[in-house]
């Protein structure tokens, strides 16, 4: 990720890029560098034992979690269009994801969906450039996206059923005008949404072209909206969530695994979701001398992995591989 590494640790990356024309470090803001770790560890101890193994693992290391480039193709949906997913055909799939959002030795689930869909909006707001002291000879499309930013916060609280599943419509950046007597021609923003159902997202989008263009036009602007959909809902097969709790708890103890709220993050593991039966969890890896509420979160410049989450991670995995694999086989 473009983010400057700041953790005290000797290894703290000093890898540099220029991200959106602005220069920033790179590093490993979510723990992608820890999963990478995990999944070799999983196939290192499965390979000792492939013997008693009761049918094939594949283990799938993938790039561009975070998404691509705007415009090239990368991560889960790249893979599974490579045939990742075939020769061998993949009848069901797992996943993790360490969080300091949860202590080291806890593991959090949820059946059905656990993480939101996120989709990019681009909105232009086109209006009439003018002098800052005449506002009335053009069109401001600066109040135009004012208002346009509060309208948009009607749709997840007035405009959807809350409770059905939760929203979130947010305006990340807004860029127009450059000098304080200049009402400028057009005002450019950047947006997400955030959704737990399939046609939720749908009405929300749509409603948020609508909201953006109706608003401009009764200022006498013009709004054009660029939806760019994203990753999907994680959704988890309740079957195999079913099947994989007891074998989490026994390997981290009962009272360590629990069921956690939804997450309004994305992760592009709904993709495979979208082809195989699948499940989706949460090891923490925040330090037990650590208060997770307060430690750094996943792409903060101070995000670390405490280690001792990695054991645990490598598992789960291998025992929810052999747990399903041997349950195929007795049927």
């Amino acid at each position: 990720l473009p983010v400057t590494e700041e953790a005290n640790v000797p290894f703290a990356s000093k890898a540099r890029t220029v991200w959106n024309g602005i220069e920033s470090g790179v590093m490993h803001a979510c723990g992608h560098d820890a999963h990478t770790a995990i999944l070799m560890g999983v196939a290192e101890v499965l390979a000792g034992m492939k013997e008693q193994i009761a049918g094939s693992v594949k283990f799938i290391f993938q790039p561009a979690e975070e998404m691509p480039p705007e415009g090239e193709e990368g991560g889960a949906q790249l893979m599974i269009k490579q045939g990742v997913l075939e020769n061998p055909p993949v009848e069901a799939i797992f996943g993790l994801h360490v969080t300091s959002i949860i202590t080291t030795g806890m593991i959090g689930y949820r059946p059905g969906p656990l993480m939101a869909s996120a989709d990019e909006v681009k909105i232009t707001v086109s209006g009439r450039q003018t002098h800052g002291g005449l506002p009335w000879r053009g069109v401001d499309p600066i109040v135009v996206s004012a208002q346009i930013v509060l309208g948009l916060q009607t749709i997840a609280s007035r405009q959807v059923d809350i409770t059905k599943e939760p929203s979130v419509v947010t305006i990340g950046a807004i860029h127009g005008g450059i000098r304080n007597n200049i009402i400028p021609d057009e005002v450019k923003m950047l947006g997400t949404v955030r959704t737990f159902d399939e046609e939720m997202r749908d009405d929300i989008l749509e409603r948020v072209a609508d909201t953006c263009c109706m608003i401009a036009k009764s200022a006498r602007a013009h709004a054009s909206v660029d939806i760019r959909k994203g990753y999907g809902v994680t959704v988890n097969d309740y079957r195999l969530t079913e099947a994989s709790i007891p074998i989490l708890r026994r390997v981290a103890g009962h009272d360590n695994v629990f069921l956690m709220q939804k997450v309004c993050g994305a992760e592009d593991f709904s993709f495979y979701q979208q082809e195989v039966p699948g499940f989706f969890f949460f090891v923490g890896c925040t330090a037990a001398d650590q208060d997770p509420d307060t430690a750094a979160p996943n792409h903060s410049p101070r995000f670390f992995v405490d280690e001792a989450s990695l054991p645990l991670s490598v598992r789960s995995l291998a025992s929810l591989a052999l747990a399903y694999l041997a349950s195929k086989a007795a049927v």
